[in-house]
């Protein structure tokens, strides 16, 4: 069998796979803090987007009133906030800052290595175009995050539910592009036959499942749906509050009426886990056991830190968690796709 060695010396797939595993870790972080900076209605906090210059933070206390004089223009402040003091500012600040300090990094992240590997002749053949869309892809994530910063600056109170979950899909989407081509080149440095795994139609479906599920997470966020009912699983002492008051045209509801998303968040959260555990005893039954285990186990976690959210009251540590474990279950349904349409020349 033909191994890596039979590569160009200067092609580093186990290299590049490493630099990629990172990136994704650092996008889970970033998802993780995303979530922490809404859960503390942080997103606000920083009014205007500047990229090179937004890296320091006020350093004096005429640096600090100006931001926060920015703040009080907006209806979040006008309407919600008024009478905060600068110290309670500072307390958001904080989050939102962290939050865009950390996108920074995992755009270099993302770009410096690629330059450096593309221009030393390191990436292996055909992954140069796929490894640059990555790259796009975290530039366009800075735009969408802006984009969405930006509903919130000027009529509302909050971001646009819609955009937040643009947001979440896209950092998602690009997590689950990373792990795949690192997978694809993992699989490369074990062995020159390797090609890359192809996507099996029963796992692109579990996929679809596991994004809308998700997607429907950043809706009840961003609604703040989470709140309506804190009891499972009735939502009060019915299925579905039959009181509960409807918009027109209806097809709106799934997408803007709190309890209607909450409804749908809560149990398509079961179809979806049924598409998961399918793709990870499809995993198990192509010999990778440990990862298609792996995704069944963070599915039931998912089904139970949802719940522990709902009777916490959307408790911030609980909802976090809830987060983080809905990106390492996507890391997981990502890995189980992939040991399934592994394949070789």
């Amino acid at each position: 069998m033909l191994q890596a060695s039979s590569l160009p010396s200067r092609v580093r797939p186990r290299t590049v796979s490493l630099w990629l595993f990172l990136a994704a870790a650092l996008v889970v972080a970033m998802v993780v803090i995303g979530g922490i900076t809404r859960l503390t209605e942080s997103g606000l906090s920083i009014t205007q987007w500047k990229p090179i210059s937004g890296i320091i933070p006020p350093l004096n206390a005429a640096q600090w009133q100006a931001e926060f004089d920015n703040y009080k223009r907006i209806p979040e402040y006008q309407q919600i906030n008024r009478g905060m003091t600068l110290a309670g500012f500072q307390a958001i600040f904080f989050w939102e800052y962290v939050h865009r300090l950390l996108g920074r990094v995992v755009g270099m992240v993302y770009l410096l290595p690629f330059l450096y590997f593309w221009a030393r002749g390191s990436l292996p053949r055909g992954y140069a175009p796929r490894l640059g869309a990555l790259v796009a892809l975290i530039v366009l994530q800075g735009a969408i995050g802006w984009w969405m910063v930006s509903s919130g600056l000027t009529k509302r109170t909050d971001v646009s539910h819609i955009r937040l979950a643009i947001h979440l899909v896209t950092a998602l989407t690009l997590l689950a592009g990373t792990v795949w081509t690192a997978l694809d080149l993992r699989d490369l440095a074990a062995t020159r036959l390797a090609r890359p795994a192809r996507l099996r139609a029963f796992a692109a479906a579990a996929l679809v499942l596991l994004f809308t599920q998700i997607m429907f997470g950043a809706f009840t966020a961003g609604l703040d749906a989470g709140y309506a009912f804190s009891s499972w699983p009735l939502m009060g002492n019915e299925i579905f509050p039959a009181a509960t008051p409807m918009t027109e045209p209806m097809w709106r509801n799934a997408i803007d009426n709190p309890i209607v998303v909450q409804f749908i968040h809560r149990w398509l959260a079961f179809v979806a886990a049924a598409g998961v555990v399918a793709l990870g005893w499809r995993a198990i039954r192509a010999d990778a056991p440990r990862i298609g285990g792996i995704a069944i186990a963070l599915v039931a976690g998912q089904i139970l830190l949802g719940i522990a959210t709902l009777l916490s009251g959307v408790e911030i540590v609980v909802a976090v968690a809830h987060q983080a474990n809905a990106a390492l279950l996507l890391i997981a349904a990502i890995c189980a796709a992939h040991a399934v349409g592994r394949r070789t020349i």
